[in-house]
């Protein structure tokens, strides 16, 4: 079943009387859990192509389904609602409330969801478990290392059980034993729950843990490679 599905997309910005394609006619399908890293260098496309993704920006033309529902035609209040039933964000930043708990960032999209506020702390202690933060449940940010707030925010992500899991850059502040700590939560969450994951990133290494690997150039998408496709041209690279 495709959770993503964008045909001839399209994002064309002005500067004065000049113009220019970030995104020239892309499409691209992702099917009902797959990991899939979006790779590209800067002003490659590939950010815009995130954002578009996310519901945070609509392409100038072409068409974006998300679990099968029509995003463009919606409605600023609509996209709002949908982002927050069928997308889980984790940022290069982490994005959590510096004065709040591990906790009361997890249940933040839950109060948005509309969940009655007996049922957020079970909900929010369950998926600080999946991270393996449960002990630090009340802990700030600045009492945790960058790998804890990473899983922090991706607990955050998972809160609302949404299908569709997008991680711009989530290793991005990380050092290299943390990031492989995080990309290996990534595909256990992938591999146990069946969520779709779709990740940014521009190092070869962190896209080696997904199991397709997309490559954006110029706006443009020049190559779609299973991940055994992707070893093997790496393997010639080198």
């Amino acid at each position: 079943m495709n959770v993503i599905e964008v045909k001839n997309a399209y994002k064309t910005y002005k500067t004065g009387e000049d113009s220019f394609n970030a995104l020239n006619g892309v499409s691209l399908t992702v099917n009902e859990g797959e990991f899939v890293a979006i790779m590209g260098a800067s002003g490659s496309g590939k950010s815009t192509f995130m954002n578009m993704l996310g519901c945070l920006d609509k392409p100038t033309s072409g068409e974006y389904y998300l679990d099968g529902i029509d995003v463009l035609s919606m409605s600023s209040d609509q996209l709002s609602d949908i982002r927050n039933r069928k997308l889980g964000f984790v940022f290069q930043g982490f994005n959590l409330i510096s004065r709040t708990s591990a906790l009361d960032n997890v249940i933040l999209p839950m109060i948005y969801y509309g969940i009655p506020e007996e049922q957020r702390h079970d909900r929010g202690m369950k998926a600080l478990e999946i991270v393996g933060l449960e002990k630090r449940w009340d802990h700030m940010p600045n009492e945790m290392s960058g790998g804890q707030q990473q899983r922090v925010a991706i607990a955050r992500a998972i809160i609302n059980d949404p299908p569709v899991i997008l991680a711009d850059e989530p290793t991005g502040n990380l050092d290299t034993k943390t990031s492989i700590e995080v990309m290996e939560f990534f595909v256990n969450l992938n591999n146990k729950t069946g969520k779709t994951v779709v990740l940014v990133t521009h190092e070869p290494d962190i896209a080696d843990y997904c199991k397709r690997v997309v490559k954006f150039k110029d706006g443009n998408i020049i190559s779609d490679d299973t991940k055994e496709e992707w070893r093997k041209k790496r393997n010639r690279e080198t």
